[in-house]
């Protein structure tokens, strides 16, 4: 709230939250606030697993863009994304209101400042229980085992093209 915002809502729960609970959490409060368009990062930090913001828009039936370099913002219908994709930038025109998931390039974070901090304490910030919004938030996935990959062989150097095309076709037997 030091960076600037007027309000929050902190959305409160003791149990493991994923990210289709998360969507679902993040559809209620949308659907009360009614906003034109939610920002969301691009994956979480716990299980990087990079699908809220996605759910979310499919959840609300919204445009969405993913990965958003740059928005842009064209009167109250329209928003123009750039996006980072393997060949350069994709530009993305979308209708309103839209999901974007952020790349860490879309801005640069404004740093707070002592006073900002002391104004932060005096802003609203409604705390919502999961449990309040009468979103079912058990957990879908189980995690049944996790184990390491085997460890990899070391690469071989062969002196010339003969004798790479020997192994491939002897030793490894690929052509």
């Amino acid at each position: 709230m030091a960076m600037g915002i007027d309000r929050g809502i902190l959305v409160s729960s003791d149990a493991e939250v994923q990210p289709l609970a998360v969507a679902k959490l993040l559809k209620s409060v949308i659907e009360k606030e009614e906003p034109q368009l939610v920002i969301v990062g691009k994956q979480a930090i716990d299980d990087d697993s990079n699908q809220v913001g996605q759910m979310l828009a499919a959840l609300l039936g919204w445009s969405q863009g993913t990965f958003a370099c740059g928005v842009e913002v064209n009167g109250s219908e329209n928003l123009t994304v750039r996006r980072e994709i393997d060949g350069g930038i994709q530009t993305l025109d979308l209708k309103m209101p839209a999901v974007i998931t952020t790349d860490l390039r879309l801005n640069e974070p404004r740093y707070v400042k002592l006073p900002n901090i002391m104004k932060a304490k005096k802003k609203p910030l409604d705390v919502i229980e999961a449990a309040e919004t009468g979103v079912d938030i058990k957990p879908r996935l189980v995690t049944i085992k996790v184990t390491e990959p085997p460890v990899r062989e070391g690469g071989v150097k062969v002196e010339d093209v003969n004798e790479l095309i020997d192994k491939l076709r002897n030793e490894a037997k690929v052509i």
